[in-house]
Formats: structure tokens, sequence, C-alpha cells
């Protein structure tokens, strides 16, 4: 499975009012930032808009590394990837051999980026020196310039809607 929108260091922030709830339903589960289940749910939102979501823009291939994760989310840092070399997204857990990039960042700041669509927290953090990248940066600058499409700020908005708040990593 894939998911064909923004990488997660790029999701777009576009309108993000109150999450609001899946068509025709009264519940929306939850599952906490980069857990295998909130994986797993991310990529059947992805699926069931289908053709909605247009292709990735830009090509990359892409490691990510989310430090100070809290203990109830996974045991250490989370190792991710985005592949958008086809021109679908392909983004899971793991990493990819040769990459293009790999983007180091907390996941407070992953969480303020990609879920509560804050993309003042990403310049912030990168200002801080609390996002770190290794590689072609031009790469990761190509992605952040693209315009918001409507359908992918949808699915923005859905995955905030299905994300459960979790307390900080002690020491964060």
């Amino acid at each position: 499975e894939a998911i064909r929108s923004r990488s997660l260091l790029a999701l777009p922030a576009g309108n993000r009012g109150p999450p609001g709830r899946q068509k025709g339903s009264t519940h929306v589960d939850k599952y906490k930032f980069l857990t295998p289940e909130w994986i797993e749910a991310a990529h059947k939102l992805r699926d069931q808009m289908g053709d909605e979501v247009p292709p990735a823009a830009q090509p990359v291939r892409m490691n990510q590394v989310i430090t100070e994760v809290p203990a109830d989310v996974a045991d250490g840092d989370i190792n991710a990837y985005m592949n958008t070399a086809d021109g679908e997204m392909d983004m899971d857990l793991g990493e990819l051999e040769n990459p293009d990039l790999t983007v180091t960042l907390d996941y407070a700041t992953a969480k303020a980026i990609l879920v509560d669509g804050n993309p003042q927290a990403g310049m912030q953090a990168f200002m801080a020196g609390k996002i770190k990248v290794q590689g072609d940066m031009t790469k990761l600058m190509a992605m952040q310039s693209g315009p918001v499409d409507a359908s992918a700020a949808k699915l923005s908005e859905a995955i905030a809607a299905m994300t459960a708040e979790v307390e900080p990593a002690e020491g964060a």
C-alpha cells in the first residue's frame, strides 16, 4: 500500500479547520502519530480517496528519522521513508537504501508540521537546529514549493482527525 500525497514532512497545511468526521460516520478512530496502526489508517484514508489526491509533483527518495518519541509510541527513534521517484507516493516505516536526503527531527515537531498543519513550527525548528538535513536539500525545498491541492488538504484534515494526542517524551 502507498500514500500518494506529500511526504511526512510535506503534507499540505491547507485549510485546517476543526477536524471533520468521515462522510456518513459518527465516530473517527484515533491512533497515536506514527504508530503502525496510524500508518495503516493513513494508508486506508489515502486508498479511500483514490485518484482524488494528485500524484507527487517532485521525485525524491527521503529517509526520515523521528527522535524523542514517546515511550507509548515506540521504543526509541522511528525510521520512515518517502519515495516519489516513480511519480507515486510510497511512504511507510523503514528506510530506503541510497536516499537523496535524510531528515532528522523530533516527534513533537514532526506532529506539528504533519498533523497540526503548522509550517511555522517547521521553520522555527529548522532555524533552531532541531531539524537536520543530510543530502540534497534542494529536493526538500522543491517539495515544499508546490501549491496546496484541495484534495490533498482534505486528506490532511482526515489524518488530523484520526490522530490521538500523545504526552511528549520525557526530556523533550
